[in-house]
């Protein structure tokens, strides 16, 4: 399969799954990174038998500092309650995966806007990006500090995946080296805007629709009580996404998935599967829900090319490319 054709089809792929389905338990594993090196092949075990199986784990005693989660979603919080005018100041533009949008994301599978507003941090890209220490104190210097604590987890994991793969351990770490200016790992804020005036029908949309990450891995911080995050490991006989699981938003814990550019650099042995953000249902918060979601992305030039061959190879940058039309437009 060529570049494009691959890429088309997970378009394809994603512009069939809008229906709600219906909901199903499933454990979500739990993995305890704690003595990294001394566990590693125990950790990697743990890692691979969930990534090739459901998708997404949950990690726990991962080593970035809860005080600097809180935090970095306090002054989320504060960046997002800014006047419209001032966070249009730092536009998200056009292929570049930095600065702020406000509803600008729309899903294939849903055809409409994710109801949702985010800030985007992708370091080489943030010239003029940043709100001022007037606007929002000491933003800067903890979301540069929260950013690297991530980076730090995920090159972790992708060691234990490099390792299984048969590639060398370091191959993913230097495939998204941060001192690199082709570095595209992106941190994303993410505010859900509430609903406590919404209409009966605003609840037929969704927080975000369906969708794949198209990243290598993607680590999620969620706060409690502000759930709505759904994962669909698997599809019926028709190939429609139907069977839906809540991943609940534990404290302590860093939830992760497989990407889409990992599953094609790993030759498909890793899945990335389909989530989205449900609305509130009766009984819940209606109120508004803050994530923060770190999507490792390898470095423009770096060669995406798996252990057995099975897509051509491709650089970093053509893969990012190909798939940003996808949730932004054609940007």
């Amino acid at each position: 399969m060529t570049t494009t054709e691959h890429g088309l089809e997970e378009l394809r792929r994603e512009a069939t799954y809008g229906s709600y389905g219906e909901e199903v338990e499933r454990d979500i594993p739990k993995i305890d990174m704690s003595n990294f090196f001394a566990r590693k092949a125990e950790i990697t075990e743990d890692l691979w038998q969930a990534a090739t199986g459901i998708g997404f784990f949950q990690l726990f005693n991962h080593g970035i500092p809860e005080t600097l989660i809180d935090e970095a979603f306090a002054l989320s919080a504060r960046f997002f309650d800014l006047p419209q005018e001032a966070k249009a100041h730092y536009p998200l533009k056009p292929g570049t995966n930095a600065g702020w949008e406000y509803k600008a994301q729309v899903r294939p599978s849903t055809g409409t806007a994710d109801q949702k507003e985010s800030y985007q941090i992708t370091l080489p890209r943030m010239k003029g990006l940043w709100p001022t220490g007037a606007e929002v104190a000491q933003f800067k210097s903890t979301m540069l500090a929260f950013e690297r604590h991530n980076w730090a987890l995920a090159m972790r994991v992708l060691s234990c995946f490099a390792d299984r793969l048969g590639f060398e351990t370091d191959t993913f770490t230097e495939g998204h080296d941060p001192e690199d200016p082709g570095y595209q790992s992106t941190l994303r804020l993410i505010h859900y805007l509430g609903m406590e005036d919404a209409k009966p029908e605003d609840f037929k949309f969704w927080r975000a629709g369906a969708h794949t990450d198209f990243d290598c891995l993607t680590l999620l911080h969620q706060k409690e009580g502000q759930g709505g995050l759904q994962l669909c490991p698997g599809k019926d006989a028709q190939g429609r996404a139907v069977a839906w699981t809540d991943v609940p938003p534990l404290g302590g814990v860093v939830t992760c998935n497989i990407g889409d550019m990992l599953m094609r650099w790993s030759d498909d042995k890793l899945l990335s599967n389909l989530h989205r953000v449900r609305m509130p249902k009766p009984g819940e918060s209606l109120g508004p829900r803050y994530s923060m979601a770190y999507f490792a992305q390898a470095n423009m030039e770096t060669v995406l090319q798996g252990p057995e061959g099975k897509y051509e190879a491709m650089t970093g940058h053509d893969y990012i490319q190909m798939r940003l039309g996808a949730n932004f437009g054609k940007k």
